[in-house]
């Protein structure tokens, strides 16, 4: 792999076998009371969704901009695809990376499923003039103040994503699943812990897991401007950082998870992305990846045998439940 780009060793001089057996962190006492009391609010917000037609056939979906309510009366904004023929049998929710989103993903291997992408508070479509959509600055949006900070509210647009589909589509109840990346992979790790509604999920290049480890270990992307910041307030971050732990969350994580973390990163360090995938208890399977956030020569057959995989493992949502 390439490492002249970089002034550091995107590898951090880890084995895959190393990478394995690395452990979540210390994790406060009350990590559950306080999501469990967002995830209980969230589900008593009605999301209205409002649909708006865009394409009736783009490489074989009907394309909709979709808004809805999330926590803080936050609107959020996104696009819903729908297969042009055939029956709607399971509903994905697919959270993007930290660079935002500016089309939905049409070469997902779903043809009867309802997908439904939204960009997350203050990036992309869901931008706001008072939240910065720079993700170095994003990162740091009330990163002093742990029930506020910007993250939380992220993890909330993915539940109210869920109820939103669940309105528009109550028959798929029980046949869901979230796919996200980089940073949609640490939100999804954060949501999915206690989001019952969804079956299975997929996280690739997960962010935010293991925050000790993040935080030394060099880096660049939004992991250094919290790097940044946290040098010059480092008791304060990290009380509200443990509350933000995908590997920590990763532990309550009870349906059945497929992870793509890779082995050389510049931007989500190899040991937060596998402390996240090590952390999970229950049926999980591992893609392991040659690098994330780096072009490499074998990127194209990787992401291809990746989609393979995929299409396989999330199968079971279009049958779960079938004859209740």
């Amino acid at each position: 792999m390439d490492t002249v780009k970089y002034l550091f060793d995107p590898n951090y001089g880890y084995s895959l076998k190393q990478l394995l057996a690395i452990s979540p962190p210390t994790e406060p006492k009350d990590f559950d009371v306080f999501w469990q009391k967002r995830y209980q609010t969230a589900l008593s917000i009605a999301p209205q969704p409002q649909m708006q037609i865009i394409s009736e056939d783009t490489q074989g979906w009907r394309v909709f901009d979709i808004r809805y309510t999330s926590s803080d009366n936050f609107l959020i904004r996104g696009w819903l695809l729908v297969p042009t023929s055939g029956v709607i049998k399971r509903g994905f929710v697919i959270g993007h990376g930290y660079g935002g989103r500016d089309e939905p993903d049409y070469h997902l291997p779903f043809k009867d499923a309802a997908l439904l992408f939204p960009c997350f508070r203050g990036l992309s479509r869901s931008a706001q003039p008072n939240i910065s959509s720079e993700p170095s600055w994003h990162v740091l949006h009330d990163i002093n103040q742990r029930d506020s900070y910007i993250l939380g509210g992220c993890v909330e647009d993915v539940w109210l994503a869920v109820s939103t589909l669940l309105s528009l589509f109550p028959h798929t109840a029980g046949h869901l699943g979230y796919l996200g990346i980089s940073f949609g992979g640490g939100i999804g790790a954060l949501a999915l812990a206690w989001e019952s509604r969804i079956a299975r999920g997929h996280l690739n290049v997960p962010t935010f897991g293991h925050h000790p480890l993040r935080l030394r270990l060099p880096t660049n992307g939004s992991a250094q401007s919290v790097q940044q910041y946290y040098r010059t307030h480092k008791k304060q971050t990290l009380k509200v950082l443990r509350y933000y732990d995908a590997a920590l969350a990763a532990k309550r994580i009870s349906m059945p998870m497929h992870c793509a973390c890779a082995t050389f990163d510049p931007c989500v360090a190899p040991p937060g992305q596998f402390a996240l995938y090590n952390a999970l208890p229950g049926q999980k399977q591992l893609f392991v990846l040659d690098a994330g956030h780096h072009n490499y020569s074998r990127q194209a057959y990787q992401e291809a045998e990746l989609l393979n995989e995929l299409g396989a493992f999330f199968a079971p949502l279009s049958f779960l439940n079938d004859g209740e």
